[in-house]
């Protein structure tokens, strides 16, 4: 064990150390696997997008069946947000119909450090694996027989953290961690458990780090020149393949042998919510700078379209991108027409299964934009 703590520290002290020599910040964040119970369609039975009560056949999904059916409530695992007290930082109504099911938002410039404070409050092994930034072994998040040992590694919470445990994670960004040279002043990479990955990330645990260019960010690590920033996970959550079936089942019922079974815990959502319950506002001339993320299987290749309005993609103008799972993409928008928008993803299949939200674009000037220092 104190072999451990002296590596923990002496990793610790090297991310402050490279935080000084590069005249930059250390973001710390407090972060915990929580237990929920999540639903995916908060409005039912009215579907939002069509201000109806939903149709039969698109019932399957949502609608709780006992004995048949889970329904649209589900035990999940999700990363939420605390203070250096463990005191929980809950989200406004507005930031839950933005983010869904996301984790909080890590934000840093190049040069920084991050340390993230993990703490495992789920009944089963989980962790946090990093997309882009630099870490050591002991900040990978991931088992497998690798260069540190072996399946057991050489410290406790390097490879997993036990329910109840803790582990500390220390990152470092640099330059090739931030945007390239036909990015903009801000780029996307996820985080997620991998404990065991598939298992972790349909049971709901991912999140985002937004990466700003030296001297681009402001004092809270957000890019300057940006009046909003919105995150849109695409993924079809696989319930069949969460860590938390069998409770599940246990609390919801359910019957794996029914036929409709295995394809109503199929949930086709934008952060985890379907039919118009992921929500985002703007307001005419803003500067906005979409994230748009991916995660699941083959069958999670995502078409999100916005309507009204256009983006560009490095250089390139579009309203329709693509996106893979793992995958990112960073896009800006300038909305000019006023009124409430659909996007949704553009796969026929996803969006008939409800993978759809709107977008609102508020009349007028935009605000008074905060201070870039």
């Amino acid at each position: 064990m104190k072999k451990v703590c002296l590596t923990t520290f002496v990793i610790g002290l090297l991310t402050l150390l490279w935080a000084v020599q590069a005249n930059s910040a250390v973001r710390e964040y407090w972060i915990a696997a929580d237990e929920v119970v999540w639903d995916y369609m908060p409005s039912y039975p009215t579907n939002l997008m069509t201000g109806q009560e939903l149709v039969d056949e698109k019932k399957i999904f949502v609608e709780n069946i006992p004995g048949e059916l889970i329904g649209r409530e589900y035990i999940k695992a999700i990363y939420r947000n605390y203070n250096e007290n463990w005191q929980l930082i809950e989200r406004t109504p507005e930031e839950v119909a933005h983010l869904g099911t996301l984790g909080p938002i890590i934000h840093a410039e190049v040069g920084d450090s991050i340390i993230v404070h993990f703490k495992n409050n789920t009944r089963y092994p989980m962790s946090v694996h990093p997309h882009g930034v630099f870490y050591e072994k002991s900040s990978e998040g991931a088992p497998y027989t690798d260069s540190s040992d072996d399946m057991t590694n050489t410290a406790p919470g390097d490879d997993m953290v036990q329910p109840g445990g803790q582990w500390d994670y220390f990152w470092n960004v640099p330059r090739r961690a931030g945007p390239g040279p036909n990015d903009p002043s801000s780029i996307v990479w996820l985080y997620h458990s991998h404990a065991d990955e598939p298992a972790d990330t349909n049971a709901g645990l991912v999140g985002a780090i937004v990466v700003t260019k030296k001297g681009k960010a402001r004092k809270n690590g957000r890019p300057k020149g940006v009046d909003r920033e919105f995150f849109s996970l695409y993924a079809v959550f696989d319930e069949n393949s969460s860590k938390f079936l069998i409770d599940n089942l246990s609390t919801y019922g359910g019957n794996p042998n029914s036929d409709d079974f295995e394809e109503s815990n199929l949930m086709h959502g934008i952060n985890g919510l379907l039919w118009g319950n992921n929500k985002y506002t703007m307001r005419q001339g803003e500067q906005v700078r979409w994230y748009i993320m991916a995660m699941g299987t083959e069958v999670d290749l995502h078409t999100p379209h916005w309507h009204g309005a256009t983006l560009l993609h490095n250089g390139n103008r579009l309203d329709v991108t693509e996106v893979l799972p793992a995958a990112t993409k960073t896009l800006d928008m300038r909305p000019d027409a006023a009124g409430t928008w659909m996007y949704h993803c553009h796969v026929n299949d996803h969006l008939e299964a409800g993978m759809m939200g709107k977008f609102t674009v508020l009349p007028g000037k935009p605000q008074k934009k905060e201070k870039d220092d």
